[in-house]
């Protein structure tokens, strides 16, 4: 019996030349399985984004992903989400989540987050 996953949907900044880039190598190594997943770009939708739950602030310095189970998961817990989707990226995903890895990669992520959003003057 081939079991189908549901779709899960990514929050992401359109506004963000580097996260349109990154959604774009995702959709190449994605590949049948991207059809999984759809982008929801957040830009201007700060009243739905609130209405969903999701904090618009977090949602610009913060990946959001809705799960098929249709929970909602942020910052590596996302990221973890996507990449557990595509075969190649799984044993990334897994790596990411070990706790120590975790600890670092999310004080980087958000320096390089604040740093993006100071830069062009969205923070």
């Amino acid at each position: 019996m081939n079991e189908e996953k549901k779709t899960i949907t990514v929050y992401y900044d359109g506004a963000c030349p580097t996260c349109v880039r990154d959604r774009q190598g995702y959709e190449k190594l994605a590949g049948e399985s991207g059809k999984e997943v759809c982008w929801f770009d957040i830009t201007g939708q700060d009243d739905h984004l609130r209405d969903i739950g999701i904090d618009p602030r977090k949602a610009l310095t913060e990946l959001h992903v809705r799960d098929e189970h249709q929970h909602i998961v942020s910052e590596l817990d996302a990221y973890i989400v996507l990449m557990t989707r595509v075969p190649i990226l799984k044993p990334l995903a897994w790596l990411i989540g070990l706790p120590v890895i975790r600890s670092i990669l999310s004080s980087l992520y958000h320096r390089m987050v604040q740093r993006r959003l100071r830069k062009t003057g969205r923070l």
